[in-house]
């Protein structure tokens, strides 16, 4: 499908699933390298991530455990500004190798304050690796180790990104149609 249409606006084709699958395949094999006998602990941040963080977790081909968290700062198609945990961290994370996994970084504040509260349980290291990151956006200073697509500040949903819960199951990834 080249147009969608979810809820009261349209998308159109933006990166196709055959792209993303690709990159994400790519991303992952540069992860497994670099944690190549460290066994990394990967913190996907819900409820966008899923997708990406199943995706990527199949093409690291290294021993390694998945957790969750579920943040929220989103209401419609812009950031509220407000971060709120809604699950918070479980497990064992001093001296672990941590990977945050994201969806999508555009302001940055969600990451931003979830580092710090990762950091007080004194992992070995954290690193962060998203689907896609909009660097026009950000408001926040954020280190993307792992970043599989940049992209202009435009809202975006599929592939586990939605608009008011909706179109996260699209296989591809697509932007708001002009006149929206």
């Amino acid at each position: 499908m080249h147009e969608v249409t979810i809820d009261d606006k349209k998308f159109k084709l933006y990166i196709d699933s055959a792209t993303i699958a690709r990159k994400v395949n790519e991303t992952g094999k540069l992860i497994a390298e670099e944690y190549r006998y460290k066994n990394p602990l990967f913190l996907c941040v819900l409820n966008g991530a899923y997708v990406f963080a199943a995706d990527l977790l199949r093409a690291v081909n290294i021993p390694a455990e998945v957790s969750f968290i579920k943040l929220s700062s989103y209401a419609g198609t812009s950031s509220t500004g407000e971060v709120k945990t809604l699950i918070g961290l479980n497990g064992e994370l001093k001296d672990r190798h941590v990977v945050v996994l994201e969806d999508i970084i555009d302001t940055g504040k969600t990451i931003y304050e979830l580092l710090p509260l990762i950091e007080q349980l004194s992992p070995a290291s954290i690193k962060l690796a998203t689907l896609l990151s909009k660097p026009e956006a950000r408001t926040h200073d954020i280190s993307i180790h792992f970043n599989c697509f940049e992209i202009p500040d435009k809202f975006v949903i599929g592939y586990g990104l939605d608009y008011n819960g909706l179109g996260r199951n699209l296989p591809d990834i697509y932007v708001l149609s002009e006149g929206n």
